[in-house]
């Protein structure tokens, strides 16, 4: 099982960064654009197939594809006729040299095909296509989870009983111990707790926080077997997180939670997956890009927080980034029953598979918006730069300008690969030694 969730999530990455790549190739042929490759993953080719003018291929590497399309970069601007004299600058050689190879897969006829002569809206339907396709792919899968396979609940039916006063345990050893209120009140598994002193209850959340704020005697009025009983508990003080009536834990002003002595009852209640309407979709998609987007936000932070915990005795935040290494570990983890009661069965496994396929697809929507090339959000940054310059031109009725220069970022743009390069080392290195593991 631990097998199978590392190669169904690998198969998941795969295959979106296929979509993702197919969100570009689309409307690049639409728009008449001359797309010579579409390759999935990086490296030596493993196999490929020519279909007209494109080659589609699988390569060694697949942390990645690309779609290559002829006249990325445009000509070095006009300059008025003035000769440069030739440089050493290698940021300016490298510069030219892209241009230069821009150029030369230009072939004779394709002058009107290449990118960068695209109106500024074709650009940004082209590069956005890539990202929106992740967005999409989450949005779908996000659907499904939520109405046809639900969102885990805990509903106030009892599950288990705890024997003892002191601890969750059901077969616990109590010898020299009370019962646990519940065992002591009467109470037994598959009982739903209709109301606590006299409030009526609907969730867990709502029953946590009546046993919480009940004082030392509690009557609860549960449904067993068709009919009501009434039952009274006499609650033992526990030191406890404190939860609101939704079931959120209390926080101080540091974000950490509050403890405080409550009454415990000894009653487990049942887990279940609750399917939810078409309308919860939207809210949970927004919250899930919201959540991804303070990631990304506090991503250099975050990272120092991995190399603390990778090279020093600092835990890994099990909400921050992690490397592919790490995600298949989590994915053997879920596969084989690392999650308890989310996964108690094989069906429950390979839905929270697909959850986790859906927030990497949110990750790689809101990390291609990055406006650094070679970024998606880069070019889509240098197209609507160039959409402005144009349109603020066209208002002072001054001469259209031409394309903007997004060779001349290029510096930048190995700057970032770089970059990227040494975080991927760095989240992989972590994941061998100092692992994120599930609650």
């Amino acid at each position: 099982m631990y097998l199978l969730g590392v190669l169904v999530i690998a198969l998941g990455i795969a295959v979106s960064i296929a979509l993702h790549e197919v969100g570009h190739l689309l409307p690049a042929k639409k728009f008449g654009v001359k797309t010579t490759q579409y390759m999935v993953g990086f490296g030596p080719t493993l196999w490929s197939t020519r279909r007209g003018e494109t080659e589609y291929g699988l390569k060694a590497v697949p942390l990645g594809g690309y779609v290559r399309m002829i006249g990325m970069f445009p000509p070095r601007p006009a300059d008025g006729g003035r000769l440069r004299r030739a440089t050493s600058n290698p940021f300016h050689q490298m510069i030219e040299q892209a241009r230069q190879d821009s150029l030369d897969e230009v072939e004779p006829g394709d002058e009107d095909r290449v990118f960068y002569r695209l109106p500024v809206w074709q650009r940004l339907v082209i590069m956005a296509g890539g990202p929106l396709m992740n967005l999409a792919i989450a949005a779908v899968l996000v659907t499904l989870l939520l109405t046809v396979h639900g969102i885990g609940t805990l509903t106030p039916t009892v599950s288990q009983v705890a024997a003892c006063a002191n601890t969750d345990v059901v077969d616990a050893d109590c010898a020299g111990q009370d019962p646990s209120p519940a065992l002591a009140a009467g109470f037994q598994e598959g009982d739903t707790i209709v109301s606590v002193d006299g409030q009526a209850v609907t969730s867990w959340p709502e029953t946590t926080y009546a046993i919480q704020n009940a004082g030392d005697t509690a009557t609860f009025v549960v449904e067993r077997d068709g009919s009501q009983e009434t039952l009274t508990a006499d609650l033992v003080l526990r030191e406890r997180p404190l939860v609101t009536p939704e079931g959120e834990y209390q926080l101080d002003g540091a974000g950490e939670p509050v403890w405080g002595e409550v009454g415990f009852l000894g009653a487990t209640p049942t887990f279940v997956y609750e399917p939810q309407p078409v309308s919860a979709v939207p809210g949970f998609v927004g919250d899930m890009f919201t959540q991804t987007a303070r990631i990304v936000l506090t991503l250099p932070q975050r990272l120092v927080d991995v190399s603390q915990a990778a090279f020093g005795s600092e835990e890994r935040d099990p909400d921050g980034p992690m490397s592919v290494v790490g995600v298949g570990r989590v994915a053997g983890d879920v596969a084989s029953g690392g999650l308890g009661d989310l996964t108690q069965t094989t069906a429950d496994r390979m839905w929270v598979l697909l959850s986790l396929i859906a927030s990497l697809n949110m990750a790689l929507f809101v990390f291609n918006l990055i406006p650094l090339l070679p970024l998606d959000g880069g070019h889509i940054a240098g197209a609507l730069w160039e959409g402005l310059k144009k349109g603020w031109a066209r208002l002072r009725g001054l001469p259209v300008p031409g394309p903007v220069d997004t060779a001349a970022a290029l510096p930048v743009a190995y700057g970032v690969a770089v970059t990227l390069l040494g975080m991927t080392a760095l989240l992989i290195y972590a994941d061998i030694v100092k692992p994120i593991t599930l609650g």
